[in-house]
């Protein structure tokens, strides 16, 4: 039998891949050296190079710093108006609370409004505006109303009026709010005291503000006008009298005390020159200063002379016990010495010597 060989056309698998084993070697991480710092040798450094650089120092005119009064020199001019009349102060009523200063009650009178005309054509006589000015008015109506009377005549812009919302207030007077204007002179009489007394207080939000918390206000104001600006025209417009005397008399450095002898009327303009000193009005009375105070001094030493006389007519009383006067009084002005017995008694009235303290309740002016 024949065999038959048959040669298949399947192929043998190829051969398996040969398993290669990688092995990864894990590096150390790198080693930095890192060396200390050496503080001391970084700031010898520093300060070396700062004490390179160029330093400009201002001269003491230039430099600015905290306004105090009064300053040594000024980088503004500056021009102080009172408002013009307004309807309270037409009717004679006193009103300072600053929960009303924006009422239309507040605001300038027909009287108010001619004299607010008046200043704007006084300010522009004296060419305030010429070049350019800045009005800064208290909030309060009648002299926010002001303000745009002289911007409107001086022909300012309005984006150079500035509103002051609380510097400016008018001064508060506390219990007095709603009495009569005369009544002012009382709060004026207690001002030439002392600048630190207040009106009587009140509860409806009237403040009662002294000189000196009004003072501490302007001066304030005065701080932001010199920083804010510098060779420019500002104009001050207050709705009352007494925040521009405190500020004229702390400029000048005049005594605040007598701040309402530079009263100004409504409607009034001043320039303020710092070269110039306000003229006092002559004091009703020497209350600021005695010119015949009482000598404490003379009293003390008549005092004593009538004690030592005193002594002596005891002494000589003593020695004459052999009288039969069985009560002999000797006085000498307030002084008593009263013999009821052979062993005679002083007696003396109870005396106070004159207090240095109460010296203005002694004066004999």
């Amino acid at each position: 039998m024949q065999a038959t060989t048959f040669s298949s056309n399947k192929t043998s698998p190829p051969p398996p891949y040969p398993t290669t084993t990688t092995t990864v070697n894990h590096h150390d991480p790198p080693q930095f050296n890192i060396k200390p710092i050496d503080r001391r040798r970084i700031l010898t450094s520093l300060a070396a190079s700062i004490a390179t650089l160029p330093i400009t120092v201002l001269p003491s005119a230039d430099a600015r710093g905290l306004f105090q009064m009064p300053p040594v020199r000024l980088s503004n001019r500056y021009f102080l108006v009172r408002a013009g009349e307004s309807e309270f102060e037409s009717l004679g009523i006193i009103n300072t609370n600053p929960v009303a200063k924006t009422s239309m009650d507040n605001g300038l009178s027909r009287i108010g409004k001619k004299q607010t005309v008046k200043a704007a054509l006084r300010l522009k006589e004296l060419g305030a505006c010429e070049n350019s000015c800045w009005i800064w008015p208290s909030i309060t109506q009648r002299a926010y109303q002001a303000a745009e009377i002289i911007g409107a005549i001086n022909g300012v812009n309005r984006s150079h009026i500035v509103p002051e919302y609380s510097f400016l207030d008018a001064r508060g007077l506390g219990a007095y709010e709603g009495k009569a204007l005369q009544s002012v002179s009382e709060i004026y009489a207690s001002d030439l005291v002392s600048s630190n007394i207040k009106p009587p207080p009140i509860d409806d939000g009237t403040p009662n503000e002294s000189v000196a918390d009004v003072f501490v206000r302007v001066t304030q104001l005065m701080s932001i006008l010199e920083t804010q600006y510098s060779e420019d025209t500002v104009i001050i417009v207050s709705p009352d009298s007494d925040n521009l005397t405190i500020l004229q008399a702390g400029l000048v450095g005049l005594d605040l005390r007598r701040h309402s002898e530079l009263a100004f009327e409504p409607g009034e303009v001043r320039f303020f020159d710092p070269s110039s000193i306000p003229t006092y009005k002559p004091p009703a009375s020497a209350l600021y200063k005695c010119l015949n105070p009482p000598s404490y001094k003379k009293e003390l030493n008549i005092k004593l002379a009538s004690s030592f006389l005193l002594l002596a007519i005891y002494f000589v009383s003593h020695l004459s016990l052999h009288f039969s006067s069985p009560i002999a009084l000797f006085s000498f002005k307030s002084y008593q010495i009263s013999l009821l017995s052979p062993i005679p008694i002083p007696i003396f009235k109870s005396q106070h010597l004159p207090d240095p303290t109460h010296q203005f309740n002694h004066c004999f002016c």
